[in-house]
């Protein structure tokens, strides 16, 4: 999971992201959402895809745990809003219970633009984060990207989120810069511009380096704060004030 470094928050294009599996066996996704209504204009539109399959619904989050217990899946569909079990445990729960071994990815779906429960549902591990607005389009590559071992957070919820983000954040003095220190000058760098929403191409041109260089430097960023993925890695440079407080790393 820490090799996960996905398109950069904003930069994401659905366009670019066609069927992946059609030759092979489907997606198999899984619907969680309290509407039937919902739930079933999902499955059509994800049904008539060649390269997904949806394997199962479920109307709240304590009932999709019960269901992976016997129905295998690939994406777990969430609404963050559910009764009995809602979202965010239950995807800290589907996370928890994966431990490395295959379990499927989550990606959170939600009606509203500004929710800090779709923004706590990331930090338990969630691989996604769509409006339920989004469109199709975005829906269908937001699971082939997921699915590939990818990171999505569609860009107009990304802006949203951390606006509603930086207004809410504790002090950065508060915060400890202990996990900061493993990282060098040009790690924190591109740390930094990760977090203001840059590709790798955008901070490659900005930093004067390759594509290939900035990728690696994302890994290891990930590797050195025990980062899932580029979500985490902006969540993590908001919480420490980084996109603020003009701090790049150690000199290296």
């Amino acid at each position: 999971m820490l090799s996960r470094t996905g398109p950069a928050v904003g930069d994401w294009d659905p366009a670019a992201d066609g069927p992946t599996e059609a030759a092979g066996r489907p997606i198999r996704v899984l619907l969680v959402d309290d509407q039937e209504l919902v739930r079933a204009g999902f499955t059509r539109v994800l049904d008539a895809q060649p390269d997904m399959t949806v394997v199962g619904e479920a109307r709240d989050g304590a009932q999709v745990l019960e269901l992976l217990r016997t129905t295998p899946a690939d994406i777990v569909l969430m609404d963050v809003r559910t009764p009995r079990m809602d979202g965010i445990e239950a995807t800290r729960r589907i996370v928890a219970g994966s431990d490395g071994a295959g379990g499927p990815e989550v990606i959170i779906l939600t009606a509203f633009d500004l929710d800090e429960y779709a923004f706590a549902a990331i930090r338990a591990g969630a691989a996604g984060f769509l409006l339920k607005d989004s469109g199709p389009a975005q829906l269908m590559a937001a699971i082939r990207v997921v699915h590939s071992g990818d990171a999505v957070v569609a860009p107009r919820t990304t802006r949203r989120l951390l606006d509603w983000f930086a207004v809410h954040l504790p002090e950065a003095g508060r915060l400890s810069t202990a996990a900061l220190e493993a990282l060098t000058r040009r790690e924190g760098e591109v740390l930094r511009l990760v977090a203001r929403g840059l590709s790798n191409s955008e901070i490659a041109v900005r930093l004067t380096v390759s594509e290939a260089t900035v990728k690696t430097h994302v890994g290891r960023i990930l590797l050195k704060l025990n980062l899932r993925d580029r979500v985490q890695a902006v969540v993590f440079a908001y919480e420490m004030g980084l996109v603020t407080s003009g701090w790049f790393g150690r000199p290296g």
